[in-house]
């Protein structure tokens, strides 16, 4: 087995992230390290320390500091090759925004399956030093904040989820792999000559002892520990709450993170910025969302009305088909009119079977409950 004491090395350190993503990291380590030019889309994206000590991204009043891929505590040579992170790199564009004068909120774009234990829990105590100021740091998960990305979402003043969005993966694990048969096949043998009753302990070319299993898991106890912990305090639960209800080790969707209170809102980064006066769309995109959006009010309106037998205006009758079956002005006023019995005029068999058969979908619509 080649580069097993890089393997070894790797897997043993002790990581918040989803189980699965750190199988892909390790495959992409052993194929870097044996010169393949892998690529893997999930860790494409790869924020320099050098990106970082530039202030972050600005949107009209709105920082964004991107919080992507795979963390570290710096970025080292295997996080640049991989994409991701590093928790010093999030530091320095945290603390910059926050000095910038112009800036008026911070917002944290997290698309992130966790990364390694050490440096996260003083990153998130950093996130909950700085908060609760005059410029609220947002955590918008977008759309993954897994494990040790959670950790540090749960220290800003708010998290928002995308609709797609996932999180969670409370969690800290390691890994022991045993290569002794392989070694074996290979025909080696290797003794370690040490000094010091358990230097050794715990190395990859013999089986796992019962003592050296329990050291290791009260590591991973202690650092899982202060991870719910931090959780805890930065949503202002028990630690109990974290572990009875926050899913231990479990990731959900959007719908789900706000029912267990781990998200405080859904709604995109686009809509996160413009909570914040970011303006992040074209004047004519602004526009025809508002008029899409008024149509399917007023639709929704007159199906209610109708539904419930309350009395309708010609106005909203009018409006209401036009959202509801996209009637240009005259088709909607002639079906008020037939509809309303409000001076329906001469008939035109053309234009009353149009506005008739409209009138017929909104009832419909009204029966079904639906728009």
């Amino acid at each position: 087995m080649k580069f097993e004491h890089v393997l070894t090395a790797f897997m043993a350190e002790p990581w918040a992230i989803q189980r699965e993503k750190l199988g892909v990291l390790a495959d992409i380590l052993v194929a870097r390290a044996e010169g393949e030019k892998l690529f893997s889309s999930e860790f494409a994206t790869a924020v320099s320390d050098e990106r970082a000590k530039e202030i972050a991204d600005v949107d009209g009043k709105v920082a964004v500091i991107p919080i992507y891929g795979v963390l570290a505590n710096k970025m080292d040579a295997f996080s640049a090759m991989s994409g991701g992170t590093s928790y010093a790199a999030i530091k320095k564009a945290l603390h910059s925004a926050l000095s910038n004068e112009d800036v008026k909120a911070v917002v944290l774009d997290v698309d992130s399956p966790g990364g390694s234990v050490p440096g996260t829990e003083e990153l998130a105590s950093e996130i909950r030093r700085v908060r609760g100021g005059e410029k609220p740091i947002i955590a918008q998960v977008n759309s993954l904040a897994a494990s040790a990305a959670y950790w540090l979402s749960s220290s800003a003043d708010e998290i928002v989820v995308t609709p797609s969005g996932r999180a969670g993966s409370i969690g800290v694990y390691t890994a022991h792999d045993d290569i002794s048969a392989a070694l074996e096949k290979r025909g080696i043998k290797r003794t370690y000559i040490s000094a010091g009753k358990n230097k050794v302990e715990g190395n990859e070319t013999e089986p796992l002892s019962k003592e050296a299993l329990e050291h290791i898991q009260d590591g991973v106890n202690r650092s899982y520990g202060r991870f719910v912990a931090a959780v805890a305090e930065g949503r202002g639960v028990t630690s109990s709450k974290v572990e009875d209800h926050f899913g231990q080790g479990r990731v959900f969707y959007a719908e789900t993170l706000l029912d267990r209170g781990m998200v405080d809102r859904v709604a995109t980064l686009d809509e996160t910025l413009e909570r914040f006066g970011a303006d992040t769309q074209p004047a004519y995109v602004r526009r025809v969302k508002a008029a899409n959006m008024a149509k399917a009010e007023a639709a929704s309106l007159l199906v209610a009305k109708i539904r419930d037998g309350e009395p309708i205006t010609k106005r909203e009758f009018e409006n209401g088909l036009k959202g509801l079956v996209g009637l240009s002005n005259s088709e909607a006023e002639r079906a008020a009119r037939l509809y309303l019995k409000d001076d329906q005029g001469a008939p035109d068999d053309d234009a009353d079977a149009a506005a008739l058969a409209a009138v017929e979908r909104l009832l419909t619509e009204a029966k079904t409950f639906k728009i």
